[in-house]
């Protein structure tokens, strides 16, 4: 995290000296102690984020796939007059483990078109989906099984 706040000061400066070099170590080193401190981040925070880096990479690659399928399925409905929509909102349990991994397929669902997520407590969830074919199989979509593969 240290780096990654090193090299935002440099690319948003615009410039690259020494005396930058040397504000930018002090300022990102103090942002990492108060994230430390404050927010209970730790080392062990970085190490976890580094072995899963390469899963997560899948997952973004996964959702930009599943945001365009959604988003021509969706085109679909608007353009063919043959094609209403059939809301519906289902209830259903993911089975992940942690707030991270439930509260990152929240937002995965509600980033896909014709889904979007009404309510989301621990594992359980309450989506909503512009038509009934949308909430086949929502416990088993590819965003839990790559969830469940995150350490």
């Amino acid at each position: 995290m240290f780096v990654i706040f090193f090299l935002l000061w440099i690319i948003l400066n615009g410039r690259f000296t020494v005396e930058l070099v040397f504000f930018g170590i002090a300022i990102a080193a103090a942002v990492y102690l108060f994230l430390c401190r404050i927010f209970g981040y730790s080392p062990k925070t970085d190490l976890r984020i580094l072995k899963n880096l390469p899963w997560i990479f899948i997952y973004c690659l996964n959702l930009i796939w599943e945001i365009i399928k959604a988003a021509f399925a969706v085109m679909g409905v608007a353009l063919n007059p043959g094609k209403k929509p059939d809301p519906v909102i289902v209830e259903f349990h993911s089975g992940l483990a942690g707030d991270f991994c439930n509260v990152l397929l929240a937002n995965s669902i509600t980033l896909t078109p014709g889904t979007y997520t009404v309510f989301q407590e621990k594992d359980r969830f309450v989506i909503h989906c512009l038509r009934r074919e949308y909430a086949e199989g929502l416990e088993d979509s590819s965003f839990v099984h790559l969830l469940r593969r995150l350490k």
